[in-house]
């Protein structure tokens, strides 16, 4: 018996073991296949993934997270992405799918139905946006859908050829409108500790730079597909960025200690050291220097709408030298791009160092690219004009921002920053309207642009200068 049971006894026990064993296998099995799975999940996923937490650490970065600056980066970044999908389906539409007459009777016929009440309705929009402090992330997140539906509107107009796309664009525009200028009030609620404007702004500017030249291939890859896609593409981006606008931090909606700033004031408003305080300062009433450096982005910001539509015609109809009108198109556009990018970055690392000399220097350099590009016209001129334009127009809208924070008082700050905004935005659309009527003789064009580049640089270098040498306004330093 005793030695019946041994066996038996050994048995079951190592019956029990095999048992064990066998279940643990295939436990590791099952795990390893699981494992495997993962890995697998990962290496799909990462294409997605690894550029999003790359994205994510680089707009969260130095305290951007924490104070929700990051997250303004991102929904900018949308913002740019969903305007250049509708930009490339309007272009497609009214602009290369006709001929060259006509289309310039499309787009002439575009910029008096969108444009000419986009003048009118532009200025009316910051101060109207002044009055609703409490509503910022609302008033983005309104911008960002009403685009949205807008987008679909477009979709419908542009495949049957209908008048309603011109209402629908004049929409879009406006939209787009509002959106800047409430984010330009929202940045100086953003601010990480010891971080300039100048700074912060230059990281929005290039989030959206960045996210517009990566949506524009697929822009372009959609509109292959037909006229409607990017439109399409452009209603889910602005749905995210309408979600998007709601996760900004509530203290964008606070007004606290803001006011609302005048453009202009006569000599009863102004003050300093040994006048009375006023209960709404306005840009005028800390120095010339704000003034003149507006002036002078407003000639730029002129600039850089005649060459738009200028050089567009132009170039369809004259192509630079071996290449095609989409191809010339292009290295123009890319050349302006770069340039801006260039100008955002330097800006950045400048920071606030002599924002008035900075302006008179790009300003100048601009001027004398335009006389250059007119003399001697050809593809390289024309390419470095529009390169040297970019990284002017990105470096003195930085140095303008560097000089309202140093000068205008804290309280109209966020108001200033609308207001200006609104000027340049015009500024370019008169810009706009002045190269659709132009004849399409590139010295000639050139040299109109040059005149007007002249005339603001000549206007504000004086006052610009002067504020350079007393180093801002007392006010400057109270504020």
């Amino acid at each position: 018996m005793a030695a019946a049971k041994t066996p038996q006894g050994a048995t079951g026990i190592g019956g029990a073991k095999g048992i064990k064993g066998s279940g643990s296998s295939r436990r590791n099995g099952t795990g390893r296949v699981r494992g495997s799975f993962r890995s697998v999940g990962r290496v799909l996923h990462f294409p997605v993934t690894g550029p999003a937490r790359g994205i994510r650490k680089a707009t969260h970065a130095h305290g951007a997270g924490e104070s929700g600056l990051g997250k303004l980066i991102e929904l900018h970044g949308v913002n740019g992405a969903g305007d250049v999908m509708i930009t490339v389906a309007l272009a497609s539409t009214v602009f290369f799918s006709v001929p060259t007459d006509e289309a310039r009777g499309r787009v002439a016929l575009y910029l008096a139905i969108t444009m000419a009440p986009f003048t009118v309705l532009a200025p009316v929009i910051g101060p109207l946006l002044d009055r609703l402090p409490h509503g910022r992330r609302a008033a983005m997140a309104g911008a960002m859908l009403a685009r949205a539906l807008l987008a679909l509107v477009l979709a419908g107009a542009v495949a049957t050829g209908s008048i309603e796309m011109y209402p629908a664009a004049l929409g879009v525009l406006v939209s787009s409108k509002a959106y800047g200028v409430v984010r330009s009030a929202v940045v100086p609620r953003l601010l990480p500790p010891r971080f300039s404007l100048v700074k912060a702004n230059s990281r929005v500017t290039l989030g959206g730079l960045l996210a517009t030249a990566i949506a524009a291939p697929v822009a372009a890859g959609l509109q292959s597909l037909g006229p409607r896609w990017p439109l399409y593409g452009a209603f889910v981006i602005f749905v995210v960025g309408t979600f998007l606008s709601f996760t900004l931090p509530p203290k964008v909606d606070s007004a606290k200690g803001e006011d609302i700033a005048l453009l202009a004031a006569d000599e009863q408003h102004l003050h300093g050291p040994h006048r009375q305080p006023v209960k709404r300062p306005g840009l005028r009433t800390v120095g010339i220097a704000v003034t003149h450096a507006l002036g002078a982005n407003a000639a730029l910001r002129f600039l850089s709408g005649f060459l738009t539509f200028f050089l567009a015609f132009l170039l369809r109809e004259h192509p630079l030298t071996g290449e095609s009108a989409a191809v010339s198109l292009g290295i123009v556009v890319v050349a302006a791009g770069a340039g801006n990018a260039l100008g955002t970055a330097v800006g950045a690392w400048l920071r606030q160092r002599a924002p008035e000399i900075i302006i008179v220097t790009v300003v100048a350099f601009v001027l004398g690219a335009a006389v250059t590009a007119a003399i001697f016209f050809g593809a390289a001129m024309v390419a470095l004009l529009a390169a040297v334009a970019g990284f002017a127009q990105a470096l003195s809208k930085l140095s303008l921002d560097a000089l309202i924070q140093r000068d205008v008082p804290e309280q109209v700050r966020t108001s200033a920053f609308a207001r200006s905004e609104t000027i340049l935005q015009v500024s370019w659309v008169f810009g706009g309207a002045v190269g659709i009527v132009m004849p399409l003789n590139g010295y000639l064009g050139l040299s109109v642009a040059a005149a007007f580049v002249a005339v603001g640089w000549l206007t504000t270098v004086k006052g610009l200068l002067s504020s350079a040498r007393h180093g801002g306004s007392p006010r400057a330093r109270v504020a």
